[in-house]
């Protein structure tokens, strides 16, 4: 159950169906008005074609004057070259060419045109005089080849606009959740500071009481005392930059187990193993790095149902990293919930409220610099969590 993010994935599947018929739709009218202004152009082509044909038998020279004047000198957009039957170049217009090139070179680019133009539409047939004939070579106006590019580019800057809100929104809500957290985190630490000075009052008390001498309950009694002071610790230091230092992780990761063991179903075996030599440090903030272990194992002890085995086994990964895999005979986890696991309110328990797992993963992967994965799982067979920590 994800209370907090249950219906993340449908608004998000939501958006980009939107955005998806607002692109359709973008595209689809533009290419409309492609059509419509590429058919005007093809008719302006027409009618600098007609007008050649018509100076070839105009019966005057004004007739000439006006169609030279009117029609042929019009078109000041679509480009087009004049060519006899053997592409011959007799004239062109709306081509930019660089100055002061050579003719052999001038001749070239407009061979180069003639073929672009070929690709694009079939060449306008102009009869000539003694049955000869000159051919019109014409392409898009450099307006309609941006018009019809327009809608791509439009939607790429439309794009990069969401995706750069998209990340500043996540950011912000990150931003917003971490100050949750912190301030969670602090208020616990601040309401837990009353009881504990009066139990430490009463066991105080109780060690100089002669009735209490030599009771067991007096030294059980400590031990709750500082364990609630190392989860004290631990709340006051979400928030803050931890202290990271280079510690025995063997020595720390038994440790913490050997605390665990004595609190957890006695049906529950622990193993703690390791790959390379005991003295290996690693950078860790014990009271946090303590806390990540115990979330991952009482995870694993609730999904074993308080039976079966967790083993804990340490790697070297290169010479910059040592890996702590933590697997147990659990149910497992099914794939698609893998990419849950760690959300906050994510839980499978009738009773919890699912953090457990997303505190772990911030305190290694924000606070240790680390990372916090689930390195396999198998339904019915159980899950292995890998913690990759820095030496």
């Amino acid at each position: 159950m994800i209370p907090i993010y249950s219906q993340k994935n449908r608004i998000k599947l939501i958006v980009v169906i939107i955005a998806l018929i607002i692109g359709a739709a973008t595209i689809t009218y533009t290419n409309v008005l492609v059509s419509k202004l590429s058919e005007r152009e093809q008719e302006l082509v027409q009618l600098y074609a007609k007008g050649l044909r018509y100076m070839i038998n105009a019966p005057s020279d004004d007739n000439i004057v006006f169609i030279e004047e009117e029609i042929l000198s019009s078109n000041h957009t679509v480009p087009v070259i004049l060519t006899d039957e053997s592409e011959n170049i007799l004239d062109y217009k709306n081509i930019d060419l660089p100055e002061g090139i050579s003719e052999k070179r001038k001749n070239e680019l407009l061979q180069r045109e003639i073929n672009k133009m070929k690709a694009q539409h079939a060449p306008i047939v102009v009869p000539w005089a003694e049955g000869s004939e000159n051919y019109v070579f014409y392409k898009d106006s450099a307006l309609l080849s941006q018009l019809r590019y327009y809608p791509y580019v439009q939607l790429m800057v439309i794009a990069c606009f969401a995706l750069m809100a998209y990340f500043a929104f996540s950011y912000s809500r990150k931003a917003e959740q971490n100050r949750v957290w912190v301030g969670l985190a602090k208020e616990t630490a601040h309401q837990l500071g009353t009881p504990l000075s009066s139990l430490m009052a009463w066991y105080e008390y109780m060690k100089s009481s002669p009735k209490f001498e030599n009771e067991p309950i007096t030294a059980e009694l400590w031990k709750d005392i500082r364990r609630l002071e190392i989860i004290t610790e631990r709340f006051s230091n979400i928030g803050s930059v931890p202290l990271l230092r280079d510690e025995n992780i063997l020595q720390v990761t038994q440790n913490a187990i050997n605390y665990l063991q004595n609190r957890i179903s006695s049906k529950v075996a622990f193993s703690v193993q390791s790959a390379f030599s005991p003295d290996i440090t690693a950078k860790v903030n014990v009271p946090l790095f303590d806390w990540v272990i115990e979330n991952i194992c009482k995870n694993a002890v609730d999904a074993m149902e308080g039976k079966g085995s967790i083993t804990l086994n340490l790697v070297l990964l290169g010479k910059s990293n040592i890996a702590l895999d933590i697997t147990d005979t659990g149910k497992g986890i099914p794939k698609s919930k893998i990419d849950s696991v760690f959300l906050p309110g994510y839980t499978t328990k009738k009773r919890g409220w699912g953090l457990g797992l997303a505190l772990a993963k911030r305190i290694i992967d924000n606070y240790h610099q680390g990372k916090l994965f689930v390195k396999a799982s198998e339904v019915g067979k159980g899950t292995t969590f890998r913690i990759v920590l820095n030496r």
